[in-house]
């Protein structure tokens, strides 16, 4: 038998917290007909405003190739719109449309309260230190150029 490991499997406990965060989350997207990661683009798009693909897939972690297909849905539905930068023709922006809008309008409310349960089973000041501990750990992280961005392994 192998010696066993000095840490906890980081990646694999963030995994399982975003599965269990995602299980109070899903009846609405469901409810809503987009997918999470249809959410994810809509939800960052709300947030920043227009983005150019690339942005959107770093941003949003979803690979070029699946992104392209999935805004190609998102604009078939009317979801999103593409227009092209008014700097430089060769480049798109995503943005969102009226309809993605009042989308968004309608989960919002239901979003909240998910959140709002969320804050009360955990309380504000867990809630809070999330946020600024993993956006902390994500910055310094990041930092240390000398790993490698995406080698894929835990």
């Amino acid at each position: 038998m192998s010696p066993s490991f000095h840490h906890r499997n980081l990646p694999h406990l963030l995994l399982y917290a975003r599965e269990t965060l995602m299980a109070h989350f899903r009846p609405i997207l469901q409810a809503a007909g987009v997918t999470e990661q249809q959410w994810r683009v809509l939800r960052t798009l709300s947030d920043v405003g227009s983005m150019e693909p690339n942005q959107i897939a770093r941003s949003c972690q979803i690979l070029s190739p699946s992104l392209t297909r999935m805004l190609a849905g998102m604009e078939e539905q009317g979801l999103i719109k593409r227009t092209r930068s008014s700097a430089d023709q060769r480049r798109q922006e995503i943005s969102l449309t009226a309809k993605s809008n009042k989308l968004i309008d309608r989960m919002r409310p239901q979003v909240d309260a998910k959140y709002q349960e969320i804050e009360e089973k955990i309380g504000k000041d867990l809630l809070d230190r999330l946020y600024r501990d993993v956006d902390a750990m994500v910055d310094l992280i990041r930092r240390d150029t000398s790993e490698p961005r995406d080698s894929g392994k835990p």
